[in-house]
């Protein structure tokens, strides 16, 4: 019998996909995005922007049923960057839970709530970015 190895990781596939190959995926987003779907984050997207905005390279964007939601997604976030040695710049909105931002320098995070999501419609501002779903995974 043939030991072809571990099974391809499909999350770490659509991420190097959409950055250009394995070795580019950045530690922050490979984090955070294992991070945020460890909590059921729904409607999970990623946004590449290092062609378009001096800010920021990715932006993370998902949506929490509920505030405690959103907080448990941002939480589970923070705690698995710090254990790996990531640490966030800046977080707003937290103790709200309606659109909390977490700035990773590299990584911009947003927990939404559907409403607030479909208020600000950041996936729409930013069209022209590349794009990757992680609802299928």
């Amino acid at each position: 019998m043939l030991d072809h190895g571990p099974a391809p990781d499909p999350l770490a596939r659509r991420l190097a996909a959409l950055v250009g190959s394995p070795g580019e995926v950045p530690a922050e987003l490979s984090y955070l995005t294992r991070a945020v779907l460890q909590r059921n984050a729904r409607n999970a997207v990623v946004l590449d922007l290092r062609q378009l905005s001096d800010a920021t390279d990715y932006f993370l964007i998902v949506s929490g049923d509920s505030d405690v939601h959103a907080r448990a997604i941002a939480d589970n976030a923070l705690e698995r960057a710090r254990e790996g040695g990531i640490r966030a710049a800046g977080i707003e909105g937290r103790s709200a839970g309606r659109w909390i931002l977490m700035d990773f320098i590299n990584v911009v995070l947003h927990v939404f709530l559907p409403d607030v999501r479909d208020f600000y419609q950041l996936e729409r501002l930013w069209g022209d970015a590349p794009r990757a779903s992680l609802e299928d995974l």
